[in-house]
């Protein structure tokens, strides 16, 4: 079976280098950098005390690392708006946390050369747990200021309705 079904000439995997990022139904700006989807399954160790002396692995517990986004830091304040939502300093005593709506679906699109979506993947009840408002500062680096998300969530799945686009 060749890799690619609708375009089997194609041989080159796809790059990681065209994606956007999604939150309350519209794309969010300038972000350069988002971690890797990671799944992780614990092995448990299972023993019939009956049997001769031999371990089986059974799947355990499943965990989602959590995802991690950067950007350049612009006037778009949708990263700290929604950290904000988890912990404010200025809120009032009691109400520090906006419990109702701090939690958001994220979608992660990946995209090819030519700009047509391949991948889409659903993060489900995501909130952020770190916020980093700006970089160490050092006037010595020519380097971009980037602003940084840490999304703790419930687990993400491949949108299978996204099929693979014809090459032009």
């Amino acid at each position: 079976m060749p890799a690619f079904t609708v375009n089997p000439h194609r041989k080159d995997p796809y790059k990681g280098f065209k994606f956007r990022v999604t939150w309350d139904g519209r794309v969010v700006p300038a972000v350069s950098w988002v971690s890797a989807l990671v799944r992780d399954t614990v092995v448990t160790d299972v023993r019939d005390g009956s049997e001769r002396s031999l371990v089986r692995r059974t799947p355990g517990l499943t965990s989602y690392e959590p995802v991690t986004l950067r950007r350049g830091i612009t006037f778009d304040h949708s990263f700290e708006d929604w950290a904000e939502q988890v912990w404010s300093s200025d809120a009032a005593v009691g109400s520090e946390v906006a419990l109702r709506d701090f939690r958001k679906d994220v979608t992660i699109e990946l995209l090819d050369e030519a700009g047509q979506l391949v991948k889409r993947y659903l993060v489900h009840r995501a909130w952020p747990s770190t916020y980093e408002a700006l970089p160490v500062l050092d006037a010595s680096e020519s380097s971009i200021a980037l602003e940084t998300l840490v999304l703790q969530h419930e687990g993400w799945e491949r949108d299978k309705t996204v099929a693979e686009p014809a090459e032009h």
